[in-house]
């Protein structure tokens, strides 16, 4: 971040315009509209400073500006001299206006007319409305401190009430009723309301890969128990002040161990917490989430899943393999190549058949088993294989030949991981086989996920 973002009160304050032209009116109509008191001047000098709070600058001398900006910064006044970024000491951001809202949308001066295209994006998606929405807020704020003493409560009632029936009345202006609904709510609300605990799939890897419902919860959720292979682009979309608990796992190393995550999870609800479990892919898919949905709802303890995009279905997109297709595959087989008490507990035979696609989650080490297993049930060593390593992320890279090479290449070939077997004869469909013996390709972002650990 190279401006830190801030929001001025310039109600009845002196501000320091110099020089002229269009682009600077534009700012004095700004600033007026903020409740500044413009003061204007075609020529520097130092006495214009005195009493000001900010000055701004636009078609003035170039000795002129210069000397503006090196005498605020001696002083410690905001200065911002138009299109001139080593002569600012602040940005004017693109502003969406719903008073008492207000955002600010800026670029640090790269590209002005990015952050205005941003704003239009963000103007369409806000409703013209929400402004009577935060006036509403702001009349009951302290009727809403008194009967909610705890952050917990107030939180989870302002998220239900501010998206609820009261807010959609204050958007069309019945602020009467907008009222007397809100009122009602607040009448209702519990000081100790119950937590709950929401099991969320944060998919590949993208941001922009999760559900608007994962976004949702993560900007309602009092704490995020996440895990090793959710990456900080996403925990970055959570509430700012949410605790974040990690209790990520390594191959053959959990840092919290299943049952204790369990019981964190529990007492964290009972503590009156809004939880959301974070965890790559899907929650259901290899993930241990049916084992804590379990444990919650023993609890007596409210627990809502949200599904991610699994491993299979993204690394398979972002290499362009389809995972089913009319000519070459019928169905899709997800299977865990971890090892149970030393074997791998599949049923090769099953795996052998043609037809279908074989999608292997967490088989980095144990690939040659693997390959030995389904050669003997009386799969074909030569169909076609695809080795995918950090799907999801700028660095993906895909291991493509027959299963035979795959299996011989893949030990030597993966770095940190993780990785994603996929197996049969789709995996050609999407691209050539890369030569005789087998090749790495990189891959486009997105797509892909914690296929070494689960989905």
């Amino acid at each position: 971040m190279r401006h830190f973002p801030i929001f001025l009160d310039l109600q009845g304050r002196d501000v320091l315009l110099l020089g002229g032209g269009e682009a600077l009116e534009a700012k004095a109509a700004l600033l007026e509209e903020a409740g500044a008191r413009p003061r204007r001047a075609a020529r520097f000098a130092p006495d214009l400073l005195e009493g000001i709070a900010l000055a701004c600058a636009a078609g003035a001398p170039e000795e002129d500006l210069r000397a503006l900006h090196d005498a605020c910064r001696a002083r410690g006044i905001p200065v911002n001299v138009v299109d001139r970024p080593e002569l600012c000491g602040f940005v004017t951001p693109a502003i969406v206006d719903r008073d008492p809202i207000t955002i600010a949308i800026g670029t640090g001066g790269a590209a002005p007319v990015l952050a205005r295209m941003a704003r239009q994006r963000v103007e369409t998606v806000l409703a013209p409305g929400l402004g009577r929405v935060a006036a509403m807020a702001r009349h009951f704020r302290q009727a809403v401190r008194a009967r909610l003493p705890g952050l917990a409560a107030r939180r989870r009632f302002l998220d239900a009430a501010l998206s609820g029936p009261a807010a959609r009345l204050a958007e069309e202006g019945r602020e009467a009723e907008a009222h007397a609904a809100f009122a009602a709510a607040l009448e209702r609300a519990e000081a100790a309301p119950a937590g709950s605990v929401h099991l969320v799939g944060a998919g590949p890897g993208a941001a922009d890969l999760l559900t608007l419902r994962a976004l949702r919860l993560l900007g309602e959720a009092d704490v995020v128990v996440h895990d090793r292979l959710v990456p900080d682009e996403v925990l970055a979309l959570a509430r700012r002040d949410a605790r974040r608990i990690y209790v990520g796992k390594v191959r053959a190393h959990h840092c919290v161990p299943q049952g204790e995550i369990n019981a964190l999870l529990v007492r964290l609800a009972r503590e009156g917490l809004k939880v959301v479990r974070l965890k790559g892919g899907d929650p259901f898919i290899f993930g241990r989430g049916g084992e804590e949905k379990e444990a919650v709802e023993a609890a007596g303890i409210a627990c809502e899943v949200v599904p991610g995009i699994t491993a299979a279905l993204a690394c398979a997109a972002q290499a362009g393999i389809p995972l089913t297709h009319r000519d070459a595959a019928r169905s899709l087989t997800l299977v865990t190549g971890h090892t149970r008490d030393g074997r791998l507990d599949v049923n090769f035979a099953s795996l052998a058949q043609p037809g279908q696609t074989v999608a292997v989650y967490m088989g980095v080490t144990t690939l040659p088993l693997l390959f030995e297993g389904i050669v003997a049930a009386g799969g074909d060593p030569a169909q076609p294989a695809a080795f995918i390593e950090r799907g999801g992320t700028p660095r993906q890279r895909v291991l493509r030949g027959s299963f035979a090479e795959v299996a011989r290449r893949a030990g030597g070939w993966v770095e940190d991981g993780p990785a994603l077997l996929l197996l049969g004869e789709a995996c050609a469909r999407g691209a050539p086989l890369a030569g005789a013996t087998g090749g790495a390709t990189g891959g486009a972002k997105g797509g892909g996920e914690q296929a070494a650990r689960g989905g």
